[in-house]
């Protein structure tokens, strides 16, 4: 396994000095923002796609660092009901799909999209229940008229272009939000289609990260892997659980938060997350993602690096001599 970070958490810095910093750090992989959500403050597709110098200089300043990059990371919705906001979501995607076969990147991470519930509406609809019947049938709709039908199309798209590993990020709010929704999707699609594994999303929701590793191991669907803790308040969750709409920055009144890893769970934790992945035979980038609202970003990630130097696992296992 390699040491990584999602640069996005630097986005103040130039890349030349973001990249200089994980490096002296120990930092081994860095995920670059291409588009999307994350923006492009690091990797502009536009410049790269069609300047071959500005191309040479990006690819110099990762390399002389003795970095690599892990995924070109453009989280978005591409199939919003308002065409003109899927519309640059999927242009964004389209990029960052050309510019990881450019730069020979494995791994594009997005987000699977959320339509709306009908092809009338306006703004997405996340079901989170059965009944009453009318969520059933927005799912019927979401998932085969436009979800189904999107990916097949992306990910065929992608196939062409050299990229195999489109990892959807299980996010809440989005069709694919945990193991379930990942592995029906990619069975409608096809391999193309696995996981940006976050556990801090998983935990808020109840799931063990060991057990969804494992599930989602077992089918060999884990392409890239986010280092991200949540922390979840007792007081605030057993009064109102854990679907909570309260402002990120309430921290007091929340239910659970965002944490750098080993401050929403220690250790012990992480390593027998990092055990798991190692079973699941994911040998990859750890990429810390920073949103810990009680710490800078510097602060945040550099914790971060430190618990995970403790808890990762970096050589190639060795013969069991004692069997």
């Amino acid at each position: 396994m390699k040491l990584g970070t999602f640069s996005v958490v630097l986005g103040n810095m130039s890349l030349k000095n973001a990249c200089e910093f994980l490096s002296r750090n120990g930092v081994q992989m860095i995920e670059i923002g291409c588009g999307g959500f994350p923006g492009t403050a690091h990797c502009n597709p536009d410049i790269l796609l069609n300047n071959e110098e500005e191309l040479a200089e990006f690819k110099r300043t990762i390399k002389d660092n003795n970095l690599e990059i892990s995924a070109l990371s453009s989280h978005g919705n591409m199939v919003h009901p308002v065409k003109e906001i899927a519309d640059k979501f999927d242009e964004d995607l389209t990029k960052a799909i050309l510019l990881a076969e450019k730069l020979g990147v494995p791994v594009v991470n997005t987000f699977s999209g959320c339509p709306g519930g009908s092809a009338e509406d306006r703004t997405p609809n996340w079901v989170t229940c059965p009944w009453p019947e009318d969520f059933t049938g927005i799912l019927d709709y979401q998932w085969n008229e436009v979800l189904i039908p999107y990916w097949k199309q992306k990910a065929a798209f992608a196939k062409e272009h050299g990229i195999h590993k489109i990892a959807l990020e299980l996010h809440p709010g989005f069709c694919v939000y945990n193991t379930k929704t990942l592995l029906r999707l990619r069975e409608a699609v096809g391999p193309e289609i696995g996981a940006n594994f976050d556990p801090s999303h998983l935990i808020w929701q109840g799931m063990d990260p060991c057990a969804c590793i494992r599930e989602l191991g077992k089918a060999g669907a884990i392409y890239h892997f986010h280092a991200k803790d949540t922390k979840i308040d007792a007081i605030n969750s057993a009064l109102n659980g854990v679907l909570d709409t309260t402002h990120y920055a309430d921290e007091i009144n929340r239910s659970w938060i965002f944490r750098s890893v080993g401050y929403g769970h220690g250790e012990e934790y992480w390593k027998a997350v990092i055990s798991e992945l190692r079973l699941a035979g994911y040998d990859y980038a750890i990429s810390i993602e920073h949103e810990d609202s009680l710490m800078s970003g510097k602060e945040g990630l550099l914790k971060a690096i430190q618990c995970l130097k403790n808890v990762l696992i970096y050589e190639e296992r060795g013969n069991m001599y004692w069997a």
